[in-house]
């Protein structure tokens, strides 16, 4: 796996680098927008590990030049960014960033998040096809529209269908409240981000009936703070 390391700040470059070839990736570094929009299509890395903070240009702009290209598009980028950046998260998410990392991180969490985000796009691509999804004890059957929990059926209305649809596609990634509305509605359907947080609270009460000391089945959907909502394949 070929990964694309994007910050200015070398002693933060050689550290995530040194971290990810100990695990056996391949490393490309760059340290600034225009090598790493370069890189990006020459080398085509699996991911782009993408600082906010640049000295040409923001990391957002370089996200959404990056998700505009065809020859890029597909390449899952997470953002590194400092903890009062949430404003910037969010954007970045709402561009086609597939995660993110806030300053100061430990190689732990780099590796996890890394190894995180390429089994997600694995995973997306091998269900894409499929009639059904599994999450847990969650089954989508998307053939027959019906969802159930260790096989007992759920009643759910259309939205919560699709809500729970899109994350068990996406299981793990975190998503904006806008980015769900886009997703289940369409981008011109006058839907307010409160309305998200509602049907996800339904679906959390519909779920409560099932959680048990070991597993907690409404919290399958966490809430990240500041930011939205992600599907999570383990829970208790």
């Amino acid at each position: 796996m070929k990964i694309l390391i994007v910050d200015d700040e070398e002693p933060i470059r050689e550290l995530i680098k040194y971290n990810l070839e100990k695990e056996g990736f391949h490393t490309i570094t760059a340290n600034n927008a225009a090598q790493a929009v370069g890189f990006s299509k020459q080398e085509s890395p699996d991911l782009i590990l993408l600082d906010l903070m640049l000295p040409d240009l923001s990391g957002l702009e370089v996200c959404k030049i990056l998700k505009k290209d065809s020859l890029t598009a597909k390449i899952p980028i997470i953002m590194v960014t400092a903890k009062t950046e949430v404003e910037d998260v969010v954007a970045g998410l709402e561009l086609g960033a597939d995660d993110y990392i806030t300053k100061p991180f430990s190689p732990k969490i780099l590796i996890a998040r890394t190894n995180s985000v390429l089994r997600r796009i694995k995973l997306s691509q091998t269900i894409s096809n499929q009639d059904s999804i599994c999450v847990s004890k969650l089954k989508i059957n998307i053939k027959e529209h019906e969802i159930s929990w260790d096989n007992t059926n759920i009643d759910f209305s259309a939205t919560e269908f699709a809500i729970l649809e899109f994350l068990a596609k996406n299981v793990n990634q975190v998503f904006t409240r806008q980015q769900i509305i886009n997703a289940v509605k369409g981008t011109d359907y006058p839907v307010t981000e409160r309305a998200i947080d509602v049907q996800i609270l339904g679906i959390r009460k519909k779920l409560e009936q099932f959680n048990t000391q070991n597993c907690n089945a409404s919290n399958l959907i966490c809430t990240i703070r500041g930011i939205g909502y992600r599907m999570q394949d383990k829970i208790n």
